[in-house]
């Protein structure tokens, strides 16, 4: 008889933290996020925190609290990060994007863009999700393959997969409180967990990506690609694709000649000219306009940015939009 391949021991996380004093959530609660610029301060009440985790590296269930201010930035993180708020107020503001948040109503943190968060006198819960254990389990579900995910925070979620996220999030805490983390009870609920994210969020999936960028000798290429897949937001250079790829600016172009008939900058536009179709088939055309789109994908020059989209999608992007 073969025994079964042991699983991972998971990384615990245990977190408690509180206090009453504004210089102590500063000197803490920022790194929990790689936060940067935040801001603390009394509101009408004695001013205090507390923030607990708990979980592993996979699946942690957590909570913060404070009576009081607090304004930062959040740049992506590992994790894919699902909150809510039970008291309070809150507003998420992706680059001059604000989404003011509906109590007990679940809201993802921008996966792959930095956004600054403004919370007042809150009681938030939050859920971390390996992205890796996401893709894992959307691979099952979907044609994945080697495509990125996407996920659009924008898009509240579906009354059905709020019902079903609560579900699962229930049983995942009474399994934390029962279970080992290295259990199959809690490997099953983490999987469980990220299954119901994607009903929750159902992702948005790349195009496919060519079989020779998943040979060997093409690995600095693969890397040079995942970042203009995960960075299109980013002002960029072929020099930076190239730093990141460890390759020489000529040999980096020399590559995607090779592999996509295009150059390092081609292949970023039409990645961005993808995110700008997405958003547009998704926002209503009432509140924003095609150009406020392109020029946040970096399409200053309105006309040019229309002739490339139509050569790209058959149509023009108002149309688009009209959707």
């Amino acid at each position: 008889m073969i025994d079964p391949p042991d699983r991972p021991v998971p990384e615990p996380v245990r977190l408690q933290l509180s206090g009453a004093d504004s210089g102590s959530a500063m000197g803490t609660l920022p790194g929990l996020y790689a936060g940067k610029h935040w801001h603390t301060q009394h509101t009408d009440a004695p001013y205090r925190y507390r923030y607990g985790a708990a979980g592993d590296h996979r699946l942690s269930l957590r909570r913060s609290q404070m009576t009081g201010f607090l304004r930062g930035n959040i740049p992506p993180s590992e994790d894919y990060v699902v909150q809510w708020i039970d008291a309070g107020e809150s507003v998420v503001d992706v680059h001059g994007e604000p989404i003011p948040q509906a109590l007990h109503q679940p809201l993802l943190f921008p996966p792959d863009r930095d956004f600054v968060f403004t919370f007042a006198d809150y009681d938030q819960r939050l859920v971390h999700l390996d992205r890796d254990l996401v893709h894992d389990v959307a691979a099952e579900q979907y044609d994945v393959d080697d495509r990125d995910l996407r996920f659009d925070h924008r898009q509240p979620p579906s009354h059905d997969a709020v019902l079903r996220w609560r579900r699962a999030l229930a049983t995942a805490s009474s399994t934390l409180r029962d279970a080992e983390l290295g259990s199959l009870a809690w490997h099953e609920v983490t999987r469980q967990t990220a299954a119901a994210f994607l009903a929750l969020y159902p992702p948005i999936l790349s195009e496919p990506l060519p079989p020779a960028l998943l040979l060997p000798k093409n690995a600095r290429l693969r890397r040079a690609v995942d970042h203009l897949h995960a960075n299109p937001h980013l002002p960029m250079t072929v020099a930076d694709v190239a730093a990141v790829a460890d390759l020489s600016i000529r040999a980096l172009q020399d590559s995607f000649q090779r592999v996509f008939d295009t150059t390092p900058m081609a292949y970023l536009r039409d990645v961005r000219l993808t995110r700008v179709r997405d958003e547009l088939l998704q926002l209503d055309p009432a509140a924003t306009t095609v150009a406020e789109v392109a020029r946040r994908w970096g399409f200053t020059h309105l006309g040019r940015f229309s002739g490339l989209y139509l050569a790209r999608y058959g149509e023009y992007p108002k149309d688009t939009l009209r959707r």
